[in-house]
């Protein structure tokens, strides 16, 4: 018997080197079994569009890489936000529940760190997780075994990164930035346990400063101006006419990178309280940039801005001017963006995790590109309601496929907690859109959506408090500080011009969205306004 078991030193030696050499192949091959549960990497950008999407059918860009999350996963067509600014809408993505009842809801308030949010739930779970990029909630991270977030909004061009121990300025530019970290922390992460990474951008964020190599795309051409860009508002509340968010008044400065030192605001209009300070922190910005930087910024903007300057431009010519700078700086940053998630994409595919990985691509919210003359977002109305979200996971989502049900942000956090296998805690208000991805019948899935917006008299556009509901076919509006409200029929009127409320041949509608309405807002437990 002892004899059988024996080996020489040779076989000894070749046996030792075999299992080395097993270990070694089985430690660095990534986990894709359907038996464990996968990675997450969810990617946030901040301010993206879907007009600004090829894959939602855009007519001024192309985002190839983006796409090729839609062309692996699926494209949803109805996917809205709760209240549509940065800070409130990312607490509605961790923690599954409205701004009222997480306690953020306007960009003003601090997020309550302590309270639940999926990350703490994975990393409770066994999951590796981390935070990279713009966080914007004033509260140190919880939940999170890396984080490394930018100094409140952040800065395009050398900006400080803030972590457990310190914070430091890096050179460089903000989106590569970003997704140099993110590569460096997948590589940190154990083969062998699951991660879930948050790879949050600060683009294309205002004040849209595109990198270096793309200050001049664009330059030869005009990008088309959308239809309602003249719009008058003409049947719509008071709300819509006394916003502070049209393109003609975005600042010189800030806005336009004009930093000339005897050049004066007064091209601008809007918001006075803001002017002084517009040109302040365009002065700022503009000097921190590295000489080199600035060589090059000068080099691209300096002469269109003095012909700007020298042609004094005024009313619609001038509304024009402004609306190609504009549109024009936010697609370069959209270029960034997408070049750099085609590296994270590229990383994954080449070390074999595609296929286990759940990518969520999302934005803070959808923004205007000169709909209604405006830029920005807040009101209800489709361009900053609607957010982009593709989900792709080949290991069980087919390729290419597009959902038309409603969803909301408020279901991102129960999705992932179903993906990780963890249970949805009851006090979650979303819903999960695993089902949906998996393609089964859900027949009882939300008819209608609850929108409420907070952020007034404060902040930087004027847009007045309101919530409400988002049905299929109308959406009814409440500004309710105002006393006033809007019906839209989004079959007939999707650029939501004629404002048919008290519209006699509506009146059942209003009936029964009114009732919809108080309905939502007990199910989700809003307060009295």
């Amino acid at each position: 018997m002892i004899k059988l078991i024996k080996r020489n030193s040779f076989g000894s030696i070749f046996l030792s080197l075999v299992c080395i050499l097993l270990i070694y192949f089985i430690k660095k091959e990534p986990v894709r079994s359907a038996d464990n549960p996968p990675n997450i990497i969810f990617i946030m950008t901040d301010d993206h569009t879907k007009q600004a999407m090829s894959c939602y059918g855009s007519n001024i860009n192309q985002t190839p890489n983006i796409d090729r999350i839609a062309n692996k996963g699926v494209t949803f067509n109805n996917s809205f936000v709760t209240n549509a600014i940065c800070a409130p809408s990312r607490a509605v993505a961790l923690t599954g529940k409205y701004s009222h009842v997480n306690g953020l809801r306007d960009n003003r308030d601090e997020f309550d760190g302590n309270q639940m949010t999926f990350p703490k739930l994975l990393q409770d779970a066994g999951y590796q997780t981390a935070l990279i990029g713009k966080w914007h909630l004033k509260t140190k991270p919880q939940g999170f075994d890396i984080w490394k977030i930018l100094s409140g909004q952040g800065h395009y061009y050398n900006p400080l990164f803030i972590t457990e121990e310190d914070t430091i300025q890096y050179q460089g530019y903000v989106t590569t930035l970003i997704t140099d970290f993110a590569i460096e922390t997948l590589n940190a992460f154990e083969d062998r346990k699951p991660f879930c990474l948050l790879y949050f951008h600060k683009a294309p964020h205002r004040n849209w400063m595109p990198d270096i190599k793309h200050l001049t795309m664009y330059d030869s051409i005009d990008i088309p101006i959308p239809k309602t860009f003249f719009d008058n508002y003409d049947t719509r509340s008071n709300a819509a006419k006394q916003q502070d968010m049209k393109v003609i008044n975005l600042y010189n400065s800030l806005d336009m990178k004009i930093h000339s030192n005897d050049f004066v605001e007064h091209y601008s209009g809007g918001n006075e309280e803001f002017r002084l300070q517009a040109k302040d922190y365009w002065e700022k910005i503009y000097n921190s940039l590295s000489d080199k930087q600035k060589m090059a910024w000068d080099a691209a903007y300096e002469p269109k801005n003095n012909s700007f300057i020298e042609d004094n431009l005024s009313g619609t010519e001038l509304a024009k001017w402004k609306y190609q700078r504009y549109i024009k700086d936010y697609l370069r940053c959209v270029v960034s963006v997408d070049e750099n998630i085609g590296r994270l994409l590229d990383y994954l595919d080449e070390n074999n995790l595609t296929n286990n990985t759940v990518i969520i691509y999302t934005s803070d919210q959808g923004f205007y590109l000169g709909e209604h003359g405006w830029y920005d977002k807040g009101f209800m109305y489709e361009e900053s309601l609607g957010t982009p979200l593709l989900i792709q996971y080949p290991h069980e989502i087919k390729a290419g496929g597009e959902l038309d049900q409603m969803v909301l942000n408020l279901d991102l956090c129960p999705t992932i907690l179903d993906y990780a296998r963890i249970n949805i805690l009851d006090e979650i208000q979303g819903e999960s859109l695993r089902p949906l991805l998996k393609g089964e019948e859900e027949p009882f899935w939300r008819k209608s959506i609850y929108y409420h917006y907070y952020e007034y008299p404060h902040g930087w556009h004027n847009v007045n408090r309101h919530d409400g509901i988002r049905t299929k076919d109308f959406k009814l509006i409440n500004f309710y500080q105002m006393g006033e409200k809007e019906l839209y029929d989004l079959n007939n009127d999707p650029d939501e011009l004629n404002n048919l409320y008290n519209n006699k041949r509506y009146t059942d509608i209003e009936e029964q969205l009114e009732k919809e309405l108080i309905s939502l807002r007990k199910r989700y437990k809003v307060p009295n306004n």
